[in-house]
């Protein structure tokens, strides 16, 4: 790498990117750099994001929780307005990495580096996040699952940049939960990660469940059979096992060094179970 180039401003920004169409986005640079250093990525020129005072905002407008996708993953920890909206997004970042990781770490940078074992992703797919690219002269937006097209592959046009992720307000799930399996009991990359959000009505009635499931198929898995299969049920054992085994039909994992694909299949069901 021979430059790394610093705006201050979005002018400053779309100047670089017009100038150094081949350059790479950085933001925190927790994982880009460690590829660059394998030797997994190349590039002479990388532009760093974080100092644009606009994508490091966190505010509540029309009914969406509104994150800066330069927002590090410790500013989201410590902000009351995403504890009070987006608990089971503070859950999984709390298990992101370790304090130096999560000092650095930007949430748009754990979306667009579409890791399917990305600790985020299973609550930001729960949530039906949306996010908000920006060009020079354009915006647009897209729900995570259009933007996320496979392990490491995003929706990002030449000259666009992730700004912001939308989180509508996801009021009155009495359910926010999120578990992972790893190898170890710290930093570990997800085996299975699953985030649930239940809402359930009187005498425990489930309304409404969102699933999310990470390290089982390319992307996220949102299993919607089993969601379906636990509305107008009570959190029972019965309920809990059926859905599970509609999970585990869902999903599509690999063997890989950290598991093989039965184990992932069957853990992935076995987490709903705790929701019992």
């Amino acid at each position: 790498m021979k430059a790394v180039l610093l705006p201050r401003e979005m002018n400053e920004l779309w100047a670089m990117l017009a100038d150094n169409p081949g350059a790479a986005l950085m933001a925190g640079g927790t994982d880009l750099l460690v590829r660059l250093r394998k030797g997994l990525e190349r590039f002479d020129t990388a532009i760093c994001l974080e100092r644009l005072p606009e994508l490091q905002t966190i505010r509540v407008e029309r009914g969406m929780l509104c994150i800066g996708a330069c927002v590090t993953h410790r500013a989201c920890l410590d902000s009351p307005l995403v504890r009070e909206h987006a608990p089971i997004l503070v859950r999984a970042l709390a298990h992101l990495g370790g304090p130096q990781i999560r000092n650095m770490a930007t949430l748009g940078g754990n979306i667009c580096t579409a890791s399917p074992a990305g600790d985020g992703l299973p609550p930001l797919y729960a949530l039906e996040a949306e996010i908000t690219l920006h060009s020079k002269d354009a915006e647009r937006r897209l729900s995570l699952a259009e933007f996320i097209l496979g392990p490491g592959r995003i929706a990002l046009r030449p000259g666009e940049i992730l700004a912001e992720v939308r989180i509508p307000l996801a009021e009155g799930f009495q359910v926010q939960h999120f578990e992972k399996v790893g190898r170890r009991n710290a930093l570990a990359i997800a085996v299975v990660s699953l985030a649930a959000l239940v809402r359930t009505g009187p005498r425990g009635i489930v309304q409404e469940a969102r699933l999310a499931l990470g390290s089982v198929g390319p992307t996220v898995v949102r299993p919607i059979e089993a969601e379906k299969a636990l509305v107008g049920r009570k959190l029972s054992p019965s309920a809990l096992t059926q859905a599970a085994r509609l999970i585990r039909e869902a999903v599509s994992p690999i063997d890989d060094i950290r598991a093989t694909a039965d184990y992932r299949r069957q853990v992935a069901g076995n987490l709903l179970l705790r929701l019992g």
